[in-house]
């Protein structure tokens, strides 16, 4: 494995929820780039535009296209990602998720609001991570998180970025999403260069301000899960939905959409 992970960064995931990969990508940033340059001229079912009526610039999104963007299939399939991901989840199998691209484009005010991506999900567990992976330098516009947040005993209510609505029908089992800096949290975030990563748990609260530089931001992101991830149902529709996975509650994700990077017995 070309990228260490050293006892102190796994005890730092562990503790905080969160903590930076130095050169994870460094090798695989052009190879990221054209990627999200092919997300953007052909985007999936899931793009989406984050900004309302006059507000300046572009936030584009879109996710679970890796399947279909062979710059993608690269990274993952050739990196060390798979062996970070099982060092620091402490599980001896790694399964993806899905993708996602986030790209800020210079004068972008909007934030991306605080928020958990463990309940959007349908999955549950203690082992799952996600890498954010800037290809652009980053320093104001980078991923912020809140520490030892994946530790709260209740989660964040999810909303949507766009309309701000509350994404599932209950709001009273979730917590209110919280503002971290009037509240004194102490808050996670890191000056990074094209190919670092930040690795977090999906349960750890995290944002991003908006982008004031003259230069663009577009950010990479790989969710994986490990040994002990489980389907959960959720009170509505969840993101991404991954219409007709015929899953039950406790069970696996199916390998099929799901494919094994690293197994035990491998």
């Amino acid at each position: 494995m070309a990228v260490t992970v050293t006892e102190d960064m796994v005890a730092a995931y562990r503790r905080d929820g969160a903590v930076l990969v130095k050169g994870l990508w460094s090798d695989w940033v052009d190879v990221i780039a054209a990627g999200i340059e092919r997300n953007m001229a052909e985007p999936g079912p899931y793009a989406a535009e984050n900004l309302k009526p006059g507000e300046g610039g572009r936030f584009f999104d879109d996710y679970c296209n890796w399947q279909r963007i062979p710059e993608f299939q690269e990274v993952i399939a050739k990196s060390d990602v798979a062996e970070v991901a099982a060092r620091l989840m402490g599980s001896d199998t790694v399964q993806i998720f899905h993708d996602h691209v986030l790209v800020k484009e210079p004068g972008t005010t909007k934030p991306t609001p605080w928020h958990q991506d463990g309940p959007y999900y349908f999955v549950g567990g203690q082992q799952t991570v996600s890498f954010w992976s800037p290809v652009d330098p980053v320093k104001e516009a980078t991923l912020r998180l809140v520490a030892g947040s994946h530790l709260w005993d209740k989660e964040v209510l999810p909303t949507r970025w766009l309309s701000e609505e509350n994404f599932y029908p209950d709001p009273e089992a979730y917590m209110p999403v919280p503002d971290p800096d009037a509240e004194g949290m102490r808050v996670l975030e890191w000056q990074m260069e094209p190919g670092d990563a930040v690795a977090f748990d999906f349960r750890t609260l995290h944002g991003a301000r908006g982008n004031t530089a003259t230069a663009r931001r577009r950010a990479f992101s790989l969710r994986l899960v490990g040994e002990d991830a489980r389907y959960v149902e959720r009170p509505g529709r969840t993101s991404p939905p991954f219409p007709g996975h015929d899953m039950r509650p406790g069970e696996r994700l199916r390998e099929d959409w799901f494919p094994y990077l690293k197994r035990a017995d491998a």
